[in-house]
């Protein structure tokens, strides 16, 4: 984990390992009592200057100046140890950290990020912006540390293709992987552990070349997603269909309207709304919400669905509306 006690703990054993060290030097070489020994590594490490327990032998002297030289090296790692974490936040990121730690271990039913790179990155934003529990794996602190005070993602410092990671990212209890790694094989080799540890997770992954996307599908990606064949495409898009383009944009946050789409299933709705009609249930003039689609349990959509079609079990409602329209559904037809 990012931003942990390590530090800490280490200047601490050295500080111990530097009393002990002492200890038995002045036991050995001078033949002081344990106490008396322990009494001359305190004071000659802190370097008071009080009053040595006897007159020390050649041998000894020799041993005190070389503990000394070796003791101002270790005093200077630790007054900068705990400088740093005092002054400069990182007692607070480590706290931080330790407090991320056991929400990660509480996480069930959540999404694993594998890679905070563009592509992870854009995910994550979208992942926190519908408040759905997430936690990212990265190797690079320095893109860890970018995000750490900006964002309120939970992390884990470690190599996605470790099976160590993803056991700490609690992929047994995950619903969702997303890998977006820059190398395909990499992404090949998580999606083959990750159906390994969890066979029913869902495995969504990142494809530089379009060759790769049968091997993926293979080693159990459930989706391939191909930036780069999306982009081309869009570009295009842009010149065949432009307002189809700038209206597909508004629904995915960008430019000044904002529209975003929702999906309700059956057992989102509450008692009084299962199995009505869309008539019925009256969405667009009590909410100015649009139902777009209706997912059928047969796994098939229904397009701008009749008014007299029942919302049953496995149904799920498409619809798109303004923020303020979807939350005003949710609060009058949702749990």
């Amino acid at each position: 984990m990012y931003l942990s006690l390590n530090r800490l703990f280490y200047a601490t054993g050295l500080f111990f390992a530097s009393i002990v060290i002492g200890i038995l030097g002045f036991v050995i070489i001078e033949g002081f009592s344990v106490g008396e020994a322990f009494y001359m590594s305190v004071i000659t490490i802190s370097t008071v200057g009080f009053t040595e327990v006897r007159p020390l032998s050649n041998p000894g002297r020799v041993f005190t100046a070389i503990y000394i030289i070796i003791n101002l090296g270790i005093f200077a790692y630790i007054v900068s140890v705990i400088t740093s974490y005092l002054f400069e936040g990182e007692f607070r990121k480590a706290f931080k950290n330790y407090i991320i730690g056991r929400e990660v271990k509480k996480l069930k039913n959540h999404v694993i990020v594998c890679g905070l790179g563009r592509n992870g990155s854009r995910a994550c934003q979208e992942l926190s912006r519908n408040e759905k529990d997430f936690v990212v794996i990265e190797t690079d602190q320095e893109i860890i540390s970018s995000y750490f005070e900006q964002e309120k993602f939970q992390f884990i410092h470690g190599d996605a293709t470790d099976d160590d990671s993803l056991k700490e990212a609690r992929i047994e209890h995950a619903s969702t992987l997303i890998t977006t790694l820059p190398r395909d094989a990499d992404n090949v080799f998580i999606a083959l552990t990750a159906r390994e540890l969890n066979p029913d997770i869902q495995v969504i992954a990142r494809a530089s070349e379009i060759q790769s996307k049968k091997k993926l599908e293979r080693a159990g990606a459930t989706h391939v997603i191909l930036p780069d064949e999306l982009g081309g495409m869009h570009m295009a898009q842009l010149v065949t269909k432009p307002y189809v383009v700038e209206f597909l944009e508004i629904l995915n946050g960008i430019g000044d309207q904002s529209l975003l789409l929702e999906e309700i299933s059956y057992w989102d709705l509450k008692l009084e709304s299962r199995g009505k009609t869309l008539r019925e249930l009256d969405i667009r003039n009590k909410t100015g919400v649009t139902i777009l689609a209706h997912k059928l349990r047969n796994g098939g959509f229904d397009f701008s669905p009749r008014a007299d079609v029942p919302v049953t079990e496995k149904d799920v409602l498409i619809m798109m509306g303004t923020e303020e329209s979807l939350s005003k559904f949710k609060l009058e037809y949702c749990y």
